[in-house]
């Protein structure tokens, strides 16, 4: 399999339509991760109104999530009676870093968050990501400034499998009108400003005119706006 062997098959302009072609003409293992973003209910809601039953689904449980974002998981495997595979980080590791480093030593130094970042998302991720072919996200080009450059379909080398972004080039307005016209549920905190949610204490509303991401550790660097989930 290749770039131009999906590109072939998720070439219509129905995002529901290439997500149905792709899961019935790849036969290797395809997997979802949703953050429960409202990005990610659309997939998901693709995914699940169209009885797509060979594309995993997950989600990264990092401990640190906020109880609206436990909330809409809940409602979404109601609504669409499906079950959503959770991964967690590795017990000692976390109990190390925070015996050692504190509790919220993330605040300390972008090493230390991005440590642990690594610990609570990125190693689970690397988990559920083995042995799939092709990851599917939501990512939208006008997330980041470091997201400008991102493909609908393109290869990661790191991860040595194809990643598919079906709504890279949807603006928030379609999404938001997507998720209304279809009534998925989604995180209550999209109403309250935040835009992009995270873990608890790295996530804020953002204020009128401020960057998309700027409310995802906000003490930090603006240019640094990446957990390491997407490269």
């Amino acid at each position: 399999m290749d770039d131009t062997f999906l590109k072939n098959i998720v070439n219509t302009e129905n995002f529901e339509e290439n997500i149905k072609l792709l899961a019935q003409r790849v036969n290797e293992k395809i997997v979802f991760s949703t953050s429960f973003g409202i990005e990610d209910q659309v997939i998901s809601h693709a995914i699940y109104s169209q009885g797509i039953k060979n594309i995993e689904v997950f989600t990264l449980d990092t401990g640190r999530l906020f109880p609206e974002t436990y909330s809409v998981w809940d409602k979404t495997q109601l609504q669409y009676n499906e079950k959503i595979k959770a991964y967690y980080p590795n017990t000692n590791t976390i109990e190390n870093y925070s015996n050692e480093k504190g509790i919220n030593a993330f605040y300390n130094s972008v090493d230390l968050r991005k440590e642990c970042c690594f610990i609570r998302k990125v190693e689970p991720l690397n988990r559920a990501l083995v042995g799939a072919a092709v990851w599917i996200t939501g990512l939208r080009a006008e997330q980041s400034n470091n997201r400008n450059t991102v493909q609908e379909i393109e290869w990661d080398e790191e991860k040595q499998l194809y990643k598919f972004n079906p709504l890279l080039n949807w603006t928030t307005e379609e999404v938001v009108e997507y998720v209304t016209k279809n009534a998925v549920p989604y995180n209550l905190l999209h109403d309250k400003g935040f835009v992009s949610i995270g873990c608890a204490p790295c996530t804020r509303a953002i204020q009128p005119g401020e960057d998309f991401r700027a409310g995802r550790w906000w003490w930090e660097d603006q240019s640094k706006k990446e957990c390491g989930l997407h490269k």
